[in-house]
Formats: C-alpha cells, sequence, structure tokens
C-alpha cells in the first residue's frame, strides 16, 4: 500500500508537447490525463505555459487557450529563477527545453515527454510516438 501512495504522490511535469496532445484530444491525450487531473503531483514551468499558450491561440482561439492555462495553473507553477536558469544552461538542450528539465530536476520531478532528446536523460518517462 505504501509504495502504491508513494507512486501516486510522485511529482510530475509535463512537457509542452504532452500538454498539446492532451487539449487538442489526439488519440495520445489519455497518456497524460492522469498527470493532469493530479494537480496536486503536477508541477508547470512557466516556459510550459507560454509554449501551450501560444499554439492554443494559434491553433483553437482565445477562449481555448485560456481554458487550457487556467488548467495548467490548478498545478503548481514555477517561474524562472537564477539557479533553475543556470541549471538550464548547463543542460546542452534548446531554451525551452532546457528550462522545462531544469525546472523538473529543482523540483524532484519527473519529465514526462514524447521528445526524443530527453530520453536519456535522468528522471524522465518518455513515449515515443509511433
Amino acid at each position: 500500500m505504501a509504495t502504491a501512495k508513494a507512486a501516486q504522490d510522485t511529482l510530475v511535469v509535463l512537457d509542452s508537447s504532452c500538454w498539446l496532445e492532451y487539449f487538442s484530444n489526439s488519440p495520445r491525450a489519455e497518456l497524460y490525463a492522469k498527470a493532469v487531473v493530479n494537480t496536486a503531483a503536477l508541477v508547470v514551468p512557466i516556459i510550459t505555459i507560454y509554449e501551450v499558450y501560444k499554439v492554443a491561440l494559434r491553433e483553437f482561439g482565445l477562449s481555448h487557450a485560456n481554458q487550457a492555462v487556467a488548467l495548467m495553473r490548478e498545478g503548481l507553477v514555477v517561474d524562472v529563477n537564477l539557479n533553475i536558469a543556470l541549471s538550464a544552461a548547463a543542460t546542452g538542450l534548446p531554451l525551452a527545453d532546457s528550462l522545462i528539465y531544469a525546472t523538473a530536476q529543482a523540483r524532484g520531478a519527473t519529465l514526462w515527454t514524447q521528445d526524443a532528446h530527453f530520453k536519456a536523460l535522468a528522471d524522465v518517462k518518455y513515449f515515443p510516438k509511433n
């Protein structure tokens, strides 16, 4: 029983692509639904809100984009600070990806992603696109 509780309480960061799958109700949305609804364990890097809002605004319109942000804000939204910025710079990843990964690392969270360049990194749950 304690093991199930510990697994349930594991902090999760969803990469922007996972959020977009969820918000577009794609066939892959169900993969990320459990993390989205478990807001007590959800860590949301501020850069992820930027990326998701930008795409949702362009592809789905203002109302849908605002709804997406409202749902994302139910998790713990984490701003970029000096430590996250310095850790991100050391990853070698592109800017947004490095900030997302560094935020996950700073909070002791597992990063859920579909992006292959994360799959070899520590504390990453990779969902390959078939």
